[in-house]
């Protein structure tokens, strides 16, 4: 039972319409009816300028819109003092603001996310943790009792040199005179270029097992 009041100088008219009460299908007919060429429905009192897609299925080719409150109301109170009030609707792209703002703001926090993992990693310091400062620690004793272990050159008439004697178990080789040889605290001694990387990596003699850092 809605009633408009139609422009008087216009061919052809807009009817402005409250959200509430009844379907917007209904809405938009009931207008058609009244003879508008088309409607625009604006939101419930309190929700500011915010609109949603309104289904109105049944409503034919009439052209229906959606505005907000405080822009309907702002239309209600012009047309109330009797203003002559002129509207265009034009056909837009479809755009869903919450969705743009919403792949933005994603995009935004993983640029940030990676460029943040990026830096952390090419500059923050190298902390070591305990088992590597552990590690750290023990390789630098070994190195400190590889260095107090005694250090011979054999010479001629050595009995080292006699063929009967053991050769250098790391390296199977025989000692021959002007060798650097490296006597451990078991009395067992090697070639020292043999023997010193041997105890970087193992701290023990080869044949007996003493531990240099423990003796």
């Amino acid at each position: 039972m809605t009633n408009f009041s139609r422009p008087k100088r216009a061919d052809s008219w807009l009817a402005l319409i409250e959200r509430g009460g009844c379907t917007f299908t209904h809405k938009i007919n009931v207008a058609a009816e009244k003879g508008a060429n088309g409607v625009i429905i604006y939101n419930y009192p309190g929700t500011g300028n915010k609109v949603f897609p309104m289904s109105h299925q049944g409503t034919e080719n009439i052209v229906a819109v959606m505005i907000g409150n405080l822009k309907g109301m702002e239309l209600l109170r012009l047309i109330q003092k009797g203003v002559y009030v002129t509207i265009i609707i034009e056909v837009g792209r479809m755009h869903m603001p919450w969705l743009s703002h919403y792949v933005m703001s994603l995009f935004t926090f993983l640029a940030a996310t990676v460029a943040y993992l990026f830096l952390y990693c090419a500059w923050r310091p190298q902390v070591p943790n305990s088992s590597t400062r552990r590690r750290r620690q023990i390789k630098a004793d070994v190195k400190k009792a590889i260095g107090q272990l005694q250090l011979r050159v054999l010479k001629e008439g050595d009995k080292e040199l006699d063929p009967n004697e053991d050769s250098c178990v790391v390296c199977f080789d025989i000692y021959k005179p002007q060798d650097v040889v490296r006597i451990l605290t078991c009395k067992h001694f090697f070639h020292k270029a043999c023997i010193d990387p041997w105890l970087l990596a193992h701290r023990t003699c080869p044949m007996c097992k003493c531990d240099i850092l423990k003796t």
